[in-house]
């Protein structure tokens, strides 16, 4: 049995033919070219399909279902995109229009939930029921499973993880709040608070990781850090402290047995698993518990999003 999962992007449409043992065995990619009409983008959305299954050598035939990661916020029982910045969408159907281009069933969930799903079903998350997994990106992308099903709230708007409050009236958050996890847990506030200590301190070896500011990346403290520069590794502790503040939030409320964290930062795995643990073991409200979440890096990478959205079908089941 093969399953279709489509990775929709502001930039990219990103598409696989999975198998029945979530290998991914064949691609397909086009540009998204958004804003436009989203109709049309539907229509490249099924040529990618198409596009994949060539790759893989299947047809379209052989096809159990397509899924498909948007960003925004989705209505999975109607398959409406109700509403996404990075795609200039609004209340755009389409999960109808899929099944009517391709006439194969389709599921639709934002990306991040079906990142979630991924891990759960494939990643780093299988053999759990109960699953939170944060991504650390441009934002903090959150996703969770209960009971083995994703929660979505009463409105498909569930799962913001990166929209609670860790600092009152704190720095500005995209959102419109402020003090919000993501604008000091996500790897673009990790390069914020990076250009600031490398700017107070001029003696700092980031200096010369970065030569001009515009050159840092979410790596630049953390490669300071292993060369001994004092500067990197305060910034580095003070990030993984605002990292492990909103995870404690996270165990606190959810209780999973397993969260697992994504995203490019996700790559310094121990760097920033052991003090993750270090912190939640001394703040969660369990602590004093045996049966205590397991916290990982997750496991699929940048195929979480596809081999998730594929995967969908499944937690319908």
């Amino acid at each position: 049995m093969y399953t279709l999962g489509i990775d929709l992007g502001g930039t990219n449409i990103a598409t696989a033919v999975v198998d029945e043992n979530y290998n991914i065995i064949g691609k397909g990619h086009l540009p998204t070219n958004a804003p436009r009409d989203a109709y049309e983008i539907a229509i490249d959305m099924v040529e990618t399909c198409k596009m994949a299954c060539a790759d893989a050598g299947v047809t379209m035939d052989e096809i159990e279902w397509i899924g498909v990661g948007t960003p925004g916020a989705v209505n999975p029982q109607n398959g409406v995109i109700e509403t996404s910045n990075n795609l200039c969408f609004s209340n755009v159907p389409m999960k109808r229009y899929i099944e009517e281009l391709s006439g194969k069933k389709c599921f639709i969930e934002n990306d991040a939930n079906a990142a979630a799903c991924g891990e759960l079903i494939a990643g780093a998350g299988k053999g759990y029921k109960n699953l939170v997994a944060i991504t650390l990106g441009t934002g903090v992308g959150g996703g969770v499973i209960i009971d083995g099903k994703l929660f979505s709230g009463s409105n498909g708007y569930g799962g913001e993880l990166g929209h609670t409050v860790i600092v009152v009236d704190g720095e500005d958050c995209s959102c419109g709040r402020k003090g919000c996890w993501e604008a000091y847990a996500s790897a673009t506030a990790l390069i914020r608070q990076t250009k600031r200590a490398m700017a107070d301190h001029p003696e700092s070896i980031m200096w010369k990781l970065a030569p001009k500011l515009e050159n840092v990346s979410g790596r630049t403290a953390f490669d300071g850090m292993r060369e001994g520069d004092e500067t990197a590794i305060k910034v580095c502790n003070q990030y993984i402290q605002y990292v492990a503040c909103g995870i404690v939030d996270m165990i606190n409320i959810f209780q999973p047995e397993i969260l697992c964290i994504g995203g490019g930062i996700s790559k310094e795995k121990q760097n920033l698993t052991v003090p993750i643990n270090e912190y939640v073991n001394k703040y969660s409200y369990t602590n004093m518990t045996d049966k205590k979440t397991v916290i990982k890096t997750a496991e699929l990478g940048n195929d979480a999003g596809i081999i998730g959205a594929a995967t969908l079908g499944y937690l319908e089941k």
